[in-house]
């Protein structure tokens, strides 16, 4: 397994909350189970330039770290689905005001980020 070679600082929330939702895939994939996307299938399609494998790593960490929990079906053929956990539903109202931060802000920011 991969060990990061210089340890992640949790001396603060701050750090906390990166080191949980830092992936370039994660707040996309909360927001969309939250919004009520499940299957992994379904979450591939939403998100087209994410390859098949980096959503399952991702999955696979906000599962580790509580975020998610994975359910997964006794079926032919197999069948997974992820749900938020009540801490996944707490960063729910943090992703929110975020977006509308960054709507608030769209035309000075699309400038800048575009570049």
């Amino acid at each position: 397994m991969y060990k990061k070679k210089i340890p992640v600082s949790l001396d603060c929330g701050l750090h906390l909350f990166l080191a949980v939702i830092n992936g370039k895939w994660k707040i996309s994939l909360i927001w969309c189970i939250h919004s009520g996307i499940k299957r992994p299938g379904e979450l591939q399609r939403k998100m087209p330039g994410a390859s098949r494998g980096v959503l399952d790593t991702q999955l696979k960490q906000l599962v580790e770290h509580g975020i998610l929990n994975k359910i997964t079906y006794d079926v032919l053929p197999l069948k997974v689905e992820y749900e938020l956990t009540a801490l996944g539903e707490s960063l729910i109202p943090a992703i929110a005001y975020t977006a509308q931060w960054g709507e608030d802000h769209r035309e000075e920011l699309e400038s800048v980020v575009s570049k």
